[in-house]
């Protein structure tokens, strides 16, 4: 069966994988004090443009985006995101479930709006009851969001702008960083991004890595963040693993060339729908594609295409998303082509 569900449905880039075998059997000390793990942080600083970042690698995205959150936020705060950002919907009360609110804010194809952040902060503070209440204490944003979609640096500048008049971090989910700083839509750079957010992570699990996330703190990581890493169950003893797989990923460009690939496949994707008279349900630039599926269509792909079902419009059309990836080949497309009717 073809896959288009997610981007991480086959295991790791074949470089990796050897990478590993060939490092197996050399003796390292633990818990990401070894030397692969240092030569990923020097690589991701240097590609970030970053020097003095604290750099850490976790295993997965949930796990991360709990972690980061619970140690950037007072006991009494909770976290800003749009109303289908990740924390908020698929990530099963993670970041409740260590004792934190999410508020959330209207998704604008999944982004956040710059003045209704401001509006709300305003209104917040303007209740006179507001010491009774969950503390906005940071903003999260995902690049790209879920629906694919992506922040301009302008968009993004005004985010920031607000969170600095409120004083609150601003973190950036990157599972998919990659997908989105490759799409030809995208006018920021990873040095950019970097200088206008206090954390964000690089998604390795999603880009071409067997598992983990890459967490960037540009101006340094709060106090005690190893220790909090150490008590949500986040840090690996063999680090290594997860060491190898960055240091791999960027080496000479790895990381982009093949989310670029990912792009590249999502577009022609997104051209053979069109050419076949189907309609978008948004125009996404990224490697998740939004397509509105006839009930026909959808039954002459049952059981030989996978991939997800959003929402049933009321003409009976489904909202699908079809996602390429750093593997998706030319070839899985054409067998696509072949079976849409």
């Amino acid at each position: 069966m073809l896959s288009f569900t997610c981007d991480y449905t086959q295991g790791a880039h074949p470089a990796i994988l050897e990478r590993l075998v060939s490092t197996n059997f050399q003796q390292e000390p633990g818990y990401g004090e070894d030397v692969f793990t240092a030569s990923a942080r020097e690589k991701i600083r240097t590609a970030c443009a970053c020097p003095e970042a604290d750099v850490y690698l976790l295993v997965g995205g949930t796990q991360t985006n709990s972690t980061i959150i619970a140690s950037l936020l007072h006991d009494v705060e909770g976290a800003v995101a749009v109303e289908t950002g990740h924390i908020a919907v698929h990530e099963a009360g993670a970041v409740e479930y260590t004792g934190h609110k999410v508020l959330t804010l209207p998704a604008h194809e999944g982004k956040m709006d710059a003045s209704e952040l401001k509006a709300y902060l305003e209104r917040f503070y303007a209740d006179g009851s507001f010491d009774h209440m969950v503390f906005p204490g940071l903003v999260y944003l995902s690049f790209p969001t879920e629906y694919g979609t992506l922040y301009s640096k302008a968009g993004l500048k005004a985010i920031r702008e607000v969170c600095k008049a409120y004083d609150l971090p601003l973190f950036v989910d990157g599972a998919r960083l990659g997908y989105g700083l490759m799409s030809p839509a995208c006018d920021i750079t990873l040095e950019e991004l970097a200088s206008l957010c206090d954390v964000f992570t690089i998604g390795g699990t999603k880009v071409g890595a067997l598992c983990g996330e890459a967490v960037v703190f540009p101006g340094g990581a709060p106090k005690h963040f190893f220790t909090t890493v150490k008590q949500h169950g986040a840090l690996l003893a063999k680090g290594r693993l997860l060491g190898i797989q960055f240091e791999t990923l960027f080496t000479d460009g790895l990381y982009f060339s093949i989310a670029r690939n990912a792009i590249d496949r999502a577009m022609e994707l997104k051209q053979l729908f069109l050419s076949k008279g189907y309609e978008l349900f948004l125009d996404s630039p990224t490697n998740q594609q939004f397509i509105l599926l006839p009930k026909e269509a959808a039954a002459a792909l049952e059981g030989k295409v996978a991939y997800e079902v959003w929402e049933y419009l009321p003409d009976g059309r489904a909202v699908t998303r079809f996602a390429t990836s750093w593997a998706t080949t030319r070839e899985q497309l054409s067998a696509l082509a072949a079976l849409l009717p």
